[in-house]
């Protein structure tokens, strides 16, 4: 693929609750730069805000393709984990991942200073989350997380499946994990928020996607449709869109996920589905993320594509299908909103993250990480490309792994995803 921004069919539902605001104006003419950030994105706006905090006479440019709260980092489901992803815990390495719990808590403890400090309208609740299964794979998965949990000396609650219907209103799981390690967020209204709140020496340009990135005898020049702009340093923080860009495109891809949501729910409906808020992250990966909004609905997430957004009329019915399972009484409800947005994969889950050349940089391949995680490398590759101590990145998290080119690697995700799909059955 050589396209450096996603593409959508459908607005994003959590920027089409919010008020409209004004776009920042496309970067145009010829300008100069210390720093260019490409994508304003969870990763982007931490790169950035760590860059001037650090040196604030530096100019930043911050280019974004899309308007805000509409690119993927508004699409996000607002889980913001304070401890490792299911898919990367490990019992054999509590060490380190007892660091990794450390440096997430300690970044989303910024990111609710941020909230705080510039009165952001995200509506941030610590709510915890839950985990459930309902096939013998995914029991399976979530005992190994427990035991993750119960190792690293985190707190967890089992929950039975009487239990977790009284705290979520489906008796469709076996069984369940509650863990306080969490927060949820109204994604696109924090995205909105963290970005408006950027130092005065970072200068951001929405419908800007960067088309070229090339070297220069001094720096580098970026491309957009109506600018050429000079910089000494660039940092591509627009995930797997970074491969058009220069980051390495045999370990990254795109992969599309969508989401659901109901319209605002009776109160009859809400006392019984939604006592509290919650929300529930699948045991089984290919499972459905569930979670409530403050309003009143029941949001769904699951279902992939690779590198290009499905048939969301498709993708609307099969949403609706897997949530009228977990819920009958809203089968003939509807959605009201239903939207894509892009990850960044890579094979073994490690991030694409680092120096390319001198001068170019990129954090990419969040897997899921979402908002915390995002955070937390592109602060640390801020201060890495200003020749800063930084945390071992690649010692923590990893280096993302070789994929085959095309079209093996497509072939691959359709084989492996149609097996997958197959051993998770009713977790889907």
């Amino acid at each position: 693929m050589s396209n450096s921004a996603p593409s959508h069919q459908r607005p994003c539902g959590w920027n089409a609750w919010l008020p409209p605001r004004a776009p920042h104006q496309p970067a145009s003419g010829s300008l100069t730069a210390e720093l260019v950030v490409i994508g304003a994105g969870y990763t982007g706006v931490a790169a950035a805000r760590a860059w001037a905090k650090a040196r604030p006479n530096d100019r930043v440019l911050m280019l974004d393709a899309e308007q805000l709260g509409e690119g993927s980092p508004g699409r996000n489901s607002g889980f913001m984990l304070e401890i490792a992803l299911a898919g990367d815990a490990s019992t054999a390495e509590l060490q380190r991942m007892s660091r990794l719990n450390a440096l997430s808590r300690q970044t989303m403890a910024g990111l609710r200073q941020s909230v705080e400090e510039h009165a952001i309208d995200c509506q941030l609740q610590h709510s915890g989350t839950y985990r459930a299964a309902c096939t013998p794979g995914g029991m399976a998965a979530l005992s190994q997380y427990q035991a993750f949990l119960h190792a690293a000396g985190l707190h967890c609650e089992r929950l039975g499946r009487s239990e977790l219907e009284a705290r979520i209103g489906s008796n469709y799981y076996q069984a369940g994990l509650y863990s306080p390690d969490c927060y949820l967020v109204q994604p696109a209204a924090l995205i909105r928020g963290l970005a408006d709140a950027l130092p005065a020496s970072v200068s951001l340009h929405e419908h800007s996607p960067a088309l070229s990135v090339h070297a220069e005898p001094i720096g580098w020049r970026v491309t957009t449709p109506q600018a050429e702009i000079q910089a000494s340093q660039v940092i591509l923080a627009n995930n797997a869109f970074s491969r058009a860009l220069g980051a390495d495109a045999s370990r990254v891809t795109a992969i599309y996920t969508y989401a659901a949501v109901t319209p605002v729910l009776s109160d009859s409906l809400r006392a019984r589905l939604m006592p509290d808020a919650w929300g529930l992250l699948p045991a089984h990966r290919l499972g459905c993320t569930l979670r409530t909004t403050p309003d009143g609905r029941l949001m769904i997430r699951s279902r992939y594509s690779y590198e290009r957004e499905a048939d969301n009329a498709k993708i609307e019915a099969s949403l609706g299908e897997s949530l009228a399972r977990r819920y009958p009484a809203l089968a003939d409800i509807g959605l009201s909103h239903v939207w894509g947005g892009t990850t960044g994969l890579t094979h073994n889950g490690a991030p694409l993250w680092g120096t390319i050349k001198p001068g170019l940089h990129v954090s990419a391949g969040c897997n899921g990480g979402g908002i915390v995680k995002g955070t937390f490398l592109g602060d640390a590759l801020a201060r890495q490309a200003m020749g800063k101590d930084v945390e071992p990145i690649h010692q923590l998290f990893g280096q993302a792994s070789w994929m085959p080119p095309e079209p093996l690697r497509h072939t691959g995700f359709r084989l492996i995803s149609a097996l997958e799909q197959r051993r998770a059955g009713r977790e889907t």
